[in-house]
């Protein structure tokens, strides 16, 4: 045992049980030297405990609060509590893995709207932005873009001075938008069309109405490098279009409103505004489809989530979907994760299911992660972390998530297993009345996360709010 080894178990309490843990972190940052062995501590430490020894190992400064995992499960008990429910035995030396803790973000803004805000979209100069890598953005350039149920558009500051307001976008509530790149952006509503806007000198024009669906088009996704735009409908299909005009075929007339219409001349009071259709029509789902995205590692492959309970990958080349996971609950939202080859899916049960869509997978749910009390209708990256995600629910909740406790013991057994913990929960501010139900008044419809801006969400409560962490 090395000298560093030996005084730090001499300087722990004399207990009726130890256990020799092995430290170790995947952070440069905070890696102990190579020479540190296993350490003998008391059975009876805690996250607390732990944490001080790692920060006395390090000598740090500053003391550095830590989380610690054993199998990927974050520890919550004692050691000798962990050793105990899981059947370990005492003379197993545990591989300890230690992160710096998650502080929960705090709330630094609140932008108002006139009507529930149900979408939002961040462009900035951080890479997590992911619009397009080669365009120069500056730190002033950085934009908000806020959808609302009053049929509007609207950008912001990172100072939440609101830089402008588009013209009627559509003929009743937006419930999707996104940036395509710097100066293009793509909204969908529940009058059934995709519209794309020029966003050029903090001014909307439109420029491309796409129809192609029968219902409310609920979610957009977009593939910026290769200008291709996927839309999630409650008629139960997807569409994908294209960016490029001269790509698209014309729009099928049985979709166009009349010309002579009371709705077109609302909607396009400002101009005359080109149609086109679309590339072409994912069918599969019996069911509205909730949402939609595109695979983070290859554009032509996406997923689908659906009131009928199902995630659906689909070839885009083909059109075709290639593999269906059924469950046993409408999904509501999805993110792939590309750390694990695993989607989650926010669910109408409350929970965020981690499903395996790979050919030869043993079971459909690998893990899940428990917390919200109503439906979880947004998920979102977390940019500090390729483990952290954060979800938004209908009970008025943000919540952040370490996908590694889901994949643990905790979060094993399927959709009825244990689930994984939250590792911050964040409540809408500014909510003064106690609701008789949970997110009553309150849900939280989107949420978004980049480095610059930082958590963004919107819902409900009429307000985009803004969290940093400290």
């Amino acid at each position: 045992m090395s000298t560093q080894t030996e005084t730090a178990a001499a300087q722990q309490p004399e207990r009726t049980s130890q256990v020799r843990i092995q430290l170790s972190t995947q952070s440069p940052e905070i890696e102990l030297p190579e020479s540190t062995g296993p350490i003998l501590v008391s059975t009876e430490l805690r996250r607390y405990q732990l944490s001080t020894l790692v920060n006395r190992l390090l000598s740090t400064t500053k003391p550095v609060p830590f989380e610690f995992l054993i199998n990927g499960q974050f520890l919550r008990s004692s050691i000798d509590d962990y050793l105990t429910e899981n059947g370990i035995s005492a003379e197993t030396t545990l591989q300890v893995e230690y992160v710096k803790a998650q502080i929960p973000p705090q709330h630094v803004a609140s932008f108002q709207h006139d009507d529930w805000v149900s979408s939002i979209d961040v462009l900035s100069s951080t890479p997590q932005a992911g619009l397009l890598p080669d365009s120069p953005l500056d730190a002033s350039s950085s934009r908000l873009l806020s959808a609302s149920y009053d049929g509007l558009l609207r950008t912001w500051s990172s100072a939440g001075t609101l830089i402008s307001t588009s013209p009627l976008a559509h003929t009743g509530p937006i419930k999707s938008a996104r940036f395509i790149s710097t100066d293009m952006i793509a909204s969908s509503g529940l009058d059934r069309t995709v519209r794309l806007w020029n966003y050029q000198s903090d001014a909307f024009t439109p420029f491309l109405d796409l129809y192609n669906h029968t219902a409310s088009v609920d979610r957009l996704a977009i593939h910026p490098s290769s200008n291709k735009i996927l839309s999630a409908s409650s008629d139960a299909t997807l569409s994908l279009f294209s960016t490029s005009p001269s790509s698209l075929p014309p729009a099928p007339s049985n979709l166009l409103p009349l010309p002579s219409s009371k709705r077109r001349k609302t909607s396009h009071s400002h101009r005359d505004v080109p149609t086109r259709g679309a590339l072409s029509t994912l069918k599969s789902h019996s069911s509205p489809v909730s949402d939609v995205a595109f695979s983070p590692t290859d554009a032509t492959v996406a997923y689908s989530t659906s009131h009928d309970h199902s995630l659906k990958t689909w070839d885009l080349t083909t059109s075709i979907c290639v593999d269906t996971r059924p469950t046993s609950h409408a999904l509501l939202s999805v993110l792939p994760l590309k750390s694990f080859g695993l989607v989650a899916a926010g669910t109408s049960a409350r929970h965020i299911s981690l499903i395996d869509p790979r050919a030869g997978a043993q079971r459909v749910v690998a893990g899940v992660l428990r917390g919200h009390t109503n439906a979880v209708v947004a998920l979102a990256d977390n940019p500090g972390s390729e483990y952290g995600i954060v979800s938004a629910g209908h009970d008025g909740q943000v919540r952040g998530w370490d996908v590694r406790t889901a994949m643990s013991g905790a979060g094993q057994g399927g959709e009825e297993g244990k689930g994984g913990e939250a590792v911050f929960v964040l409540s809408r501010e500014g909510d003064e009345v106690k609701r008789k139900v949970g997110g009553e008044g309150a849900k939280v419809f989107d949420v978004k996360w980049d480095a610059e801006w930082g958590l963004v969400s919107a819902g409900e409560d009429k307000r985009v709010q803004v969290h940093r962490e400290r």
